[in-house]
């Protein structure tokens, strides 16, 4: 994956691991929480930053496509790549993968910035803004093959 930035690094907690032997889909979506929790700290709205600026993200919308298992204390990291964004929003991929580097899942999200004393969208806090732009972007035919497709079942 081209310029993307690996923010999460952490091994499957056995409390992860669900009754086929793997780890569960719902640890999954908490591990791509956790990089987005770091990707915010990086663009300045960690605790401090959100306390600061009385802004914060919320997820708008997340893909997640499970592509193998991960299993009991397995080491796995993951990367963000910024695809898209605007003076509110970002639009992310993220790759889990293991000590291999195979991609075990991977996860699409659209995050929005939120003014939090009115809880509404707004435009990032111009210190935000000039981090986010300091971090490389995808261009579109640089993204995974993978990124913006629709879920569906496939007729012929």
């Amino acid at each position: 994956m081209k310029d993307s930035h690996n923010l999460w690094k952490g091994q499957v907690l056995p409390e992860w691991v669900d009754y086929n032997g793997h780890m569960n889909d719902a640890e999954y979506a908490r591990v791509f929480s956790l990089a987005l929790e770091e990707l915010m700290a990086v663009i300045g709205l960690d605790e401090s930053g959100r306390e600061k600026h009385q802004y914060t993200i919320f997820t708008l919308e997340n893909h997640i496509k499970y592509l193998a298992e991960a299993h009991q204390e397995e080491a796995l990291h993951a990367s963000v790549l910024i695809l898209d964004r605007d003076s509110k929003r970002i639009h992310v991929w993220v790759e889990l993968k293991n000590c291999d580097h195979h991609v075990l899942a991977t996860s699409e999200q659209m995050i929005m910035g939120m003014n939090q004393p009115s809880h509404s969208p707004a435009p990032f806090p111009q210190e935000v803004e000039e981090k986010i732009a300091q971090i490389s972007h995808a261009k579109k035919s640089e993204w995974p093959k993978a990124a913006n497709t629709v879920i569906g079942i496939r007729r012929k």
